[in-house]
């Protein structure tokens, strides 16, 4: 049986076409989602592995991706660590008591990420057994600098001030909490691919908010140590590293030692190739809000992209960043359409 087209392009063989799935793609958009969501919270899918299936299995039934990404978040980790988990209607996250200090972290609770956080693999597992065989599964994890942002400031950030604090003040608690996340995530990660995910993809959203200076040390080592983690475990799946924002720091980031890298709009994505080598695949890159604009627009700007790469083999097509609530579902379609034709 021919192995399927994302996990080829990963690999950098020679595909028909570019696989194509996106991010976010479970949710958001989709109305057959916010139905079940008037039912039950984000956490409570996220938590019942009978909802996280369905809501993973929605977006491949009505577009047919060519891959599929575990329904759950970034912060689960930082709930199992203790922290109080909340989404407030139009606040986004919020975790509480935020971490500024040793004690913030010595309050922090060990955990089994394979126990704590069994209901994710129970989810993965159902997802599996329901997919298309040429359908693989995706898990993830959040890049520790990324959570700890999460972590330290409470929540979302549009300067990130406590966490630059307690980087800059202590940087040895800082590093502290790194260490605990990348730990973590190895098993977490391992946990998933061992419940049947064929690749798993680390998501840095806020590598860009740091200067090159600080970006090796605090963003794109701890991913490094987390993909070499699972490969000392013998996890032999690839490896994706998106670290959004880092268009001109992608000489730092490709020390991560991923097999495919990700891609926000910034990029030009042939330069950007050419920044982090050509023995690694790269995955993006179309503007999420290009989808809320007219078809020919959202055809004219997928076929860009398809153009400049030119059929290089290692191209995964995705969108820079998680698609937007409430895009229209036949731009979705659109961008499909080109890339199948």
């Amino acid at each position: 049986m021919t192995e399927p087209l994302f996990l080829r392009a990963l690999r950098r063989e020679k595909t028909e076409r570019p696989p194509v799935w996106f991010m976010r793609q479970a949710g958001r958009c989709l109305p057959e989602y916010r139905a079940l969501r008037e039912k039950h919270s984000f956490l409570e899918v996220c938590k019942t592995p009978e909802l996280a299936c369905e809501v993973t299995l929605q977006p491949i039934r009505r577009f047919g991706f060519d891959a599929s990404i575990v329904f759950s978040d970034i912060l689960v980790i930082p709930e199992a660590l203790g922290q109080t988990l909340t989404f407030g209607k139009g606040m986004g996250p919020q975790l509480e008591p935020a971490v500024r200090d040793a004690e913030g972290l010595k309050a922090l609770a060990d955990f089994d990420p394979l126990d704590k956080l069994g209901y994710v693999m129970d989810a993965c597992k159902a997802i599996v057994a329901e997919l298309p065989a040429d359908t693989p599964l995706i898990g993830f994890c959040g890049a520790p600098f990324t959570v700890a942002c999460y972590m330290v400031e409470g929540k979302g950030s549009k300067h990130f001030i406590e966490v630059k604090r307690l980087m800059y003040a202590q940087p040895e608690v800082f590093q502290q909490l790194l260490d605990t996340l990348v730990e973590h995530s190895i098993t977490y990660l391992k946990g998933q691919v061992d419940a049947g995910c064929r690749a798993v993809q680390i998501f840095d959203t806020w590598a860009g908010e740091l200067s090159s200076d600080d970006l090796e040390r605090f963003a794109v080592d701890p991913a490094r140590r987390i993909i070499a983690g699972l490969r000392a475990a013998g996890v032999t799946v690839p490896a994706i590293y998106f670290a959004r924002g880092c268009a001109d720091s992608l000489d730092i980031v490709k020390q991560a030692g991923a097999d495919c890298y990700g891609l926000d709009w910034r990029a030009r994505i042939t330069k950007a190739w050419d920044a982090l080598g050509h023995d690694v695949a790269v995955q993006g890159n179309l503007d999420p809000a290009i989808l809320h604009a007219p078809p020919d627009v959202i055809k004219q700007k997928t076929q860009a992209i398809l153009d400049e790469v030119a059929g290089r083999p290692g191209h995964v097509f995705n969108l820079g960043h998680g698609i937007h609530p409430f895009t229209p579902v036949e731009s979705v379609q659109a961008v499909l359409d080109t890339i199948r034709a």
